[in-house]
């Protein structure tokens, strides 16, 4: 039998083509059923307030960059969205005279305008979030080398050879609502995966590239990002792929819950506790990385019960 056709936007795969049993089994996972999918390699993290949420989230800044020495380079591969944890990064490395001469960030994705990648100076520009919330807000004998800071480009050539002979000692991320780590979309329901989402291998294989972004995600980035206007998000992004991320010794993912919902928060979790994957939910593909950590904000968790409002 074929997969049904998503019920969001027919062209394209999505979580809404998934079994019927699996979306059950997730809408029904309470908190405390939720906490207890942790197995080995796959590790939940619940916060009870969202000043130690933030402040765990930058706290892995701070114990990446502290292992680097100019002998032995490493580095964090950093989200925008959630933001939150950047001026406490900032405000961390300032208090404790952390040098980070020798340290690296990968910034994980940028907006992707007219052929290239949008410029710094443009309203929504990742670069310009990441520099005005945390790098220049630290002290300038303690930053790193603009050498050392890689935010995709539209030519991705500089990007992607920057993760060599540099350790990632983790990469952060949020999970948007189409389940997605980066811009780590599903694919487009066409050519030889019109009847069927790509296999997994054929999407492990997906280094930082330009990406065609799913309808869900345009509209969240509009939602989050632009007061709701969905005119002014670009519809292409540059995203690191799941080749980088599989050279990262750590993969968190942080749940504010203002990001993705309660389902989906749910979801992502039933699926790599119990090592599902399906590239329709490409965040299932962290079931096969050896190190993932799904860190939770108690009071974003909600509830999947049905509420008319």
């Amino acid at each position: 039998m074929p997969r049904k056709l998503s019920t969001i936007a027919p062209d394209w795969w999505d979580y809404t083509t998934l079994d019927s049993e699996i979306i059950d089994a997730a809408a029904r996972l309470t908190p405390e059923k939720l906490f207890k999918l942790s197995r080995s390699g796959f590790k939940v993290v619940f916060y009870d307030t969202l000043e130690d949420f933030y402040l765990a989230e930058a706290l892995e800044y701070i114990d990446a960059w502290r292992q680097s020495t100019d002998d032995n380079p490493v580095g964090i591969c950093g989200p925008i969205g959630p933001t939150e944890q950047l001026p406490l990064v900032a405000r961390i490395v300032n208090a404790l005279d952390l040098n980070l001469h020798s340290a690296h960030f990968w910034g994980m994705d940028e907006w992707f305008l007219d052929g290239a990648e949008v410029p710094v100076k443009h309203p929504l520009s990742f670069e310009r979030a990441d520099r005005d919330l945390c790098f220049n807000r630290i002290r300038k004998e303690l930053r790193m080398p603009d050498a050392n800071l890689h935010f995709p480009k539209a030519n991705t050539a500089a990007y992607r050879s920057a993760w060599d002979g540099v350790r990632c000692a983790v990469m952060q991320g949020g999970q948007g609502d189409v389940k997605h780590w980066a811009f780590n979309d599903p694919l487009p329901r066409k050519g030889r995966y019109k009847n069927a989402p790509p296999p997994a291998a054929d999407y492990r294989r997906l280094a930082t590239r330009v990406v065609e972004l799913h309808p869900l995600t345009i509209a969240q980035n509009a939602r989050t990002s632009g007061g709701g206007n969905i005119s002014i998000v670009p519809t292409r992004a540059i995203s690191v792929g799941p080749v980088e991320t599989w050279q990262s010794e750590k993969v968190s993912i942080w749940h504010s819950g203002n990001h993705d919902n309660p389902f989906g928060q749910r979801l992502t979790a039933f699926m790599i506790s119990n090592r599902i994957v399906d590239t329709a939910v490409p965040m299932s593909l962290l079931a096969d990385h050896p190190n993932v950590q799904f860190n939770y904000y108690r009071g974003g968790l909600g509830s999947c019960a049905v509420e008319m409002h």
